[in-house]
C-alpha cells in the first residue's frame, strides 16, 4: 500500500507489527537502494518495550547520512517513522552506538547500498560486536562477506575490538568499494565438507568456562584437539562469552554461535550451538537459517538467485514480503523434502 508525502510523492506504507528491528533495517536499506520513501507505523509494536531503541536510532541516522534523507519520528520510543531518501552517497562515516547495541545490525542496514554509491566508503562502528539476537562479527567476516565477494562485491570488514553485552566497547572498521554489477548467486549444494572447528571466545571471565564449553563440543561433534580453539578477547572491555562452531565446505562457510549467560551452564551453551550445527549438517543444505535471512536482500538487489536451506523462519518470510514491496521480484520458499527447502528469488 502507498500513501503520499507532503510533496504528493508516493510513499510505501509498512505495518511494523509484522516484525521487529530487522523489518526496519530492511526497509531502510531498500529505501536507500530504490529511492522510494516509506512510512512505518507500530514499530516493534508487539515487543515488551515497543518503539525505537538506541541501536535502531543509530541505524536510522546511518541511513539518513548515506541517503541525505529527510526523517521524521527518529526518537527513542517512537512507533512511527517517515523516511525520504534523496541522494545516495559514499564517503567516510563514524557511527558510535554508545551502548552494547549491535554494530553488525547497523552495518547490515547500509552495506548493501554502499555498493551502489558513487564513491568508496570507510566506516567506523562502535558498540557491540558479539550480541545475542544479532549476527556476530565473525559471521559477517567469514560467512557472509566471502559469498558477496564471489558476486563481485568488495567489502573488507575488520574486527578491531570485541564488544559484549552489556559493556559494549567493540569496534568494526569497514572499507567498501562500489560495484555497478550485482551478480546473482546460485547455491544449491554446499559441496564437500572441508573442516569443522569450534572457538570459545571469552572476555573477563574464568578460562575454565571456555575449557568446559570446548570439552562438551568435542563430545557432541567428535572433534580432535586441533579443531578446538580457546580465544581471549583483547583488549578486555567487559565480561562476555561466545561459543562458535564453524562448518567449512567447498561452496560456503557457516558459523553457528551461542552466548554464555548467567545461570546457564557451559555445557548447555555447547549443547545449543552443537544442536544447531548438527541440524544443518544432517539436512545437507547449503545455507543455515541465519545466513538465509542475510542472503535474501542481496539476491533481490541482483534480480535473482537461489539457495537450499532449512525451513524458512517467520523472520525470513516477513523479510521476503517487505522486499517484494520495494523491488520487482518474487521470493518463493519451496519444500523439496523434510528439512530441505529451496529459496528462489526471481524477477
Amino acid at each position: 500500500m502507498k500513501s503520499c508525502n507532503k510533496h504528493g510523492m508516493a510513499m510505501i506504507e509498512i505495518d511494523g507489527l509484522q516484525g521487529g528491528g530487522q523489518l526496519l533495517r530492511t526497509a531502510l536499506a531498500l529505501s536507500l537502494y530504490t529511492g522510494e520513501s516509506f512510512l512505518m507505523t507500530d514499530i516493534r509494536g508487539r515487543r515488551s518495550r515497543p518503539g525505537l531503541m538506541r541501536q535502531h536510532l543509530t541505524a536510522i541516522e546511518a541511513a539518513r547520512q548515506v541517503g541525505d534523507a529527510q526523517v521524521q519520528g527518529a526518537e527513542a520510543g517512537s512507533g512511527t517513522l517517515r523516511f525520504e531518501p534523496r541522494v545516495l552517497r559514499g564517503g567516510n562515516f563514524h557511527w558510535p552506538i554508545g551502548t552494547a547495541g549491535s554494530t553488525t545490525l547497523v552495518l547490515q542496514t547500509i552495506l548493501p547500498v554502499l555498493w551502489k554509491a558513487d564513491l568508496p566508503s570507510t566506516i567506523r562502528l562502535e558498540g557491540g560486536t558479539h550480541n545475542p539476537q544479532a549476527p556476530c562479527a565473525d559471521f559477517l567476516i567469514e560467512s557472509f562477506s566471502p559469498l558477496m565477494q564471489r558476486r563481485g562485491l568488495q567489502a573488507e570488514i575488520r574486527l578491531e575490538r570485541h564488544g559484549f553485552y552489556p559493556a559494549g566497547g567493540g569496534e568494526l572498521n569497514v572499507t567498501v568499494q562500489p560495484s555497478k554489477q550485482l551478480q546473482p548467486l546460485t547455491l544449491r549444494q554446499r559441496g564437500e565438507l572441508k573442516r569443522v572447528s569450534a572457538t570459545a571466545l571469552i572476555s573477563a571471565i574464568p578460562g575454565l568456562v571456555a575449557e568446559r564449553e570446548l570439552a562438551s563440543v568435542q563430545r557432541y561433534l567428535r572433534l580432535n584437539a586441533d579443531q578446538l580453539h580457546h580465544r581471549q578477547a583483547r583488549p578486555v572491555s567487559g565480561p562476555g562469552n561466545a561459543l562458535m562452531v564453524k562448518v567449512e565446505s567447498e561452496q560456503v562457510c557457516e558459523i553457528f554461535t551461542a552466548f554464555g549467560e548467567k545461570r546457564v551452564s557451559a555445557e548447555r551453551v555447547a549443547e545449543l550451538v552443537c544442536n544447531e550445527a548438527r541440524a544443518y549438517l544432517a539436512a545437507d543444505v547449503a545455507v543455515g537459517a541465519h545466513l538465509a535471512d542475510q542472503l535474501l536482500l542481496p539476491l533481490a538487489l541482483a534480480g535473482g538467485g537461489e539457495f537450499s536451506t532449512l525451513a524458512p523462519t517467520e523472520h525470513a518470510r516477513t523479510n521476503a514480503a517487505l522486499i517484494e514491496k520495494f523491488l520487482p521480484v518474487e521470493i518463493d520458499f519451496r519444500e523439496e523434502k523434510a528439512d530441505h527447502w529451496l529459496a528462489i528469488v526471481s524477477d
